[in-house]
């Protein structure tokens, strides 16, 4: 008798130390519901509890959570269909509030989700739906935040994760993209050609300006070079005139003689002239080079004598 009593005394202890001490995992926190009222929460560690009295209410999970959003038909502003899905992060920031104020947290939390994210989407376009995805975050989050405030819950974050328009809808896009980025390609071409037209009109321009400039400077250069050939030719004559002035022969049989050969030589290189007729005085020609070559070597031979002053007749020195 004496044994049963002390086993009964052990598991009575047993028990009684199982429900008074309470060890509470790192990311959670339990409540303490005395007689079915909630009293306090539990931290993570050991605690010992009231026994017959006190006793675990709810087991709450303090870590951040992500909730899927099932996958859903919604109607866009301008009556397009598409399917969308998402994810929700919260964390539980009190614990008695999520534990009391809400049933069935999680399931709360995913159909307030799926509302919002159906009235968000329905009152956009299909071109702000899919080019604004980072709006339809924003304003969900902001929603589904102050939603779940009371329940002691922060909403983190909320992300689409597919989004798709019905396949038509999806082919006339495609096919508006292409029609875009072939227009934005002849543009880019038209642009091109415009600028190796501008080009090559600059081109040209810089091309016929130098062309002219090369002929004006070619002409400034024939001129003077005839400028400079009439000023020896003046010379020339002038020389002539003063030996035929004076009286000598050579000299002026020397200037015909020139002029004879000059003549001569442009009727014998004539491209028309197949046939060159020798003049018949041809030995006067010769007759007068021999008499200007005795006038040059005359010239040389000739001591040089000072004119008189005033005085004339005197002869100038040879050059």
């Amino acid at each position: 008798m004496s044994l049963f009593v002390a086993v009964a005394f052990l598991l009575l202890a047993a028990f009684v130390l199982f429900n008074v001490i309470k060890i509470v995992p790192q990311g959670r926190e339990f409540t303490v519901e005395r007689f079915g009222r909630f009293t306090r929460t539990l931290k993570p560690g050991m605690s010992i509890l009231t026994p017959f009295v006190e006793a675990i209410g709810r087991r709450v999970n303090m870590m951040e959570q992500v909730l899927e959003i099932p996958r859903q038909d919604v109607i866009t502003k301008d009556n397009v269909t598409v399917q969308i899905d998402g994810i929700v992060f919260i964390q539980v920031i009190d614990a008695a509030q999520a534990a009391y104020r809400v049933d069935n947290l999680n399931y709360a939390i995913g159909q307030l989700a799926m509302t919002n994210l159906r009235t968000v989407v329905g009152s956009m376009d299909l071109d702000d739906v899919l080019s604004q995805r980072d709006a339809i975050n924003t304003r969900l989050l902001t929603t589904i935040d102050q939603a779940t405030h009371p329940w002691g819950v922060k909403c983190t974050r909320i992300e689409i994760k597919d989004l798709q328009p019905p396949p038509d809808i999806t082919n006339a896009m495609a096919r508006q993209m292409k029609a875009e980025r072939e227009k934005r390609a002849a543009i880019t071409e038209a642009d091109g050609e415009k600028q190796a037209a501008i080009l090559r009109a600059e081109g040209g321009k810089q091309s016929t300006v130098l062309e002219a400039e090369g002929r004006k400077e070619a002409a400034f250069r024939t001129a003077e070079a005839r400028e400079r050939q009439a000023e020896a030719e003046a010379k020339a004559t002038a020389y002539v005139s003063e030996a035929i002035a004076k009286g000598d022969v050579k000299a002026v049989n020397y200037f015909i003689a020139q002029k004879y050969v000059e003549a001569f030589a442009a009727l014998a290189s004539s491209p028309q002239q197949k046939t060159v007729i020798v003049p018949a005085d041809m030995a006067g020609l010769v007759g007068s080079i021999a008499g200007v070559t005795e006038l040059v070597k005359a010239a040389q031979n000739a001591p040089h004598t000072p004119p008189a002053p005033g005085g004339r007749g005197a002869v100038p020195p040879v050059k």
